[in-house]
């Protein structure tokens, strides 16, 4: 990997990627050589300089470091490492339909037990979509929720057995945001039955589980984010090329005209955007328009898919940085919001998400706490355009690429 060391907290290393998150591990699994290099630079690594004042300027609990956006770079290839799909079984009950078994970042809670193989194959796309997410320049950073300690995901034997816990009946599978658990169905895992043993189809299409993980990875960013950037984001590494393990990044075009493809046999077409109309849409129109299903709701991840590959491949310098400012500024209201959240004064129904917090002793963040905060900061993208002039752009952007508009 490509990293630069941040310092240490604990018994972990913290480095800082080239994509701009920061990650942790463990530095007992480092070999002996780079344990002493660890000592070394981290004693040598100099006090900050005093603020005016005198003062040591100080990280806000809860910020993350990143890397400046100059210095990120788009990844070519992003492979899941083998130490990540490791599979430890927790308990097997298939007759209490409690199976969990563990790897690296993710909890699976599974109605009937799984081979260890089969297992492994699961968690590959898993940790490989988390892999993807921690390699993208827009430092996400996904972090589990820290009172479980890793992402939870629910396998079900059965549809009526998803449906019957929460899952929408049109879906494949779906993020749950109340609870943060993923939720699936074992088709949709592409497993089938032979015999008494459940086995992988490894022909089977993995797009619904890189798009819910992705939301899942997100989580902390979906409060305030207009719904376009959310399954923009989503399809956008759904769309990447992807097999056991492995997206090739840098073949995102290629991944984005075979997207178009895709659309045009269903009958949906670029002519079908209203970038205007789209780029501002609230929350409450997107639900009334994809209610429907079917194309309408289509549509709707089409024209959100188009703009996010557009912002981070051809808008401006085609690096993507007005992208990766705006997820920055979003970025700032999600890390101001979780330090709120540490506060151990602060309490949290984690049944109606309602919190309570003592008066004069802790104050909320000044950040809006709802998509308005994305709608406010859309002038990060817009950089000065309206939203027509930016459509042209839009247009003859992807006419460089040869992408007829």
């Amino acid at each position: 990997m490509q990293a630069t060391l941040a310092g240490i907290e604990g018994d972990q290393a913290l480095f800082l990627m080239s994509g701009g998150q920061t990650i942790k591990f463990p530095i007992s699994k480092l070999s002996p050589a780079d344990q002493d290099f660890l000592k070394k630079n981290t004693a040598a690594t100099p006090a900050p300089a005093p603020a005016p004042g005198g003062s040591v300027p100080a990280t806000p609990t809860g910020v993350t470091p990143r890397l400046p956006i100059e210095k990120r770079v788009w990844p070519k290839e992003v492979e899941v490492p083998a130490r990540s799909i490791e599979i430890a079984v927790v308990t097997e009950k298939p007759e209490d339909k409690n199976c969990v078994y563990q790897s690296e970042a993710f909890s699976f809670h599974s109605e009937e037990k799984l081979a260890g193989s089969v297992m492994k194959e699961i968690a590959r796309t898993f940790e490989a979509t988390r892999t993807l997410l921690q390699a993208l320049p827009w430092a996400i950073d996904p972090k589990p929720p820290v009172d479980v300690g890793r992402f939870q995901a629910r396998f079900y034997a059965s549809r009526q057995s998803y449906i019957a816990d929460g899952g929408p009946e049109n879906s494949g599978g779906v993020y749950m945001s109340r609870d943060r658990t993923f939720r699936i169905p074992f088709q949709s895992l592409g497993l089938k039955l032979l015999g008494k043993t459940w086995a992988k189809d490894d022909g089977y299409s993995n797009d619904t589980i890189i798009h819910e993980i992705t939301h899942q990875l997100m989580h902390d960013y979906l409060a305030f984010l207009p719904t376009w950037v959310i399954e923009g984001t989503a399809e956008y590494t759904e769309m990447l090329p992807y097999k056991a393990g492995r997206f090739r990044a840098a073949a995102h075009e290629s991944g984005f005209k075979e997207y178009l493809q895709h659309a045009e046999q269903r009958g949906v077409t670029l002519a079908d955007i209203n970038v205007p109309g789209h780029l501002m849409m609230k929350g409450r129109d997107w639900q009334m328009q994809a209610q429907s299903g079917g194309i309408s709701q289509f549509r709707l991840y089409f024209a959100s898919c188009v703009m996010v590959y557009y912002f981070c491949h051809l808008d401006g310098d085609g690096k993507g940085t007005r992208f990766l400012k705006y997820l920055d500024k979003i970025a700032e209201a999600r890390e101001a919001w979780n330090a709120f959240f540490a506060n151990p004064l602060v309490k949290v129904n984690k049944e109606t998400g309602s919190y309570q917090w003592p008066s004069g002793k802790v104050t909320p963040p000044a950040f809006k706490q709802d998509e308005e905060y994305g709608f406010e900061q859309m002038q990060i993208l817009l950089d000065g355009r309206t939203a027509e002039q930016l459509e042209a752009e839009m247009k003859a952007g992807f006419k460089k690429i040869g992408v007829k508009w």
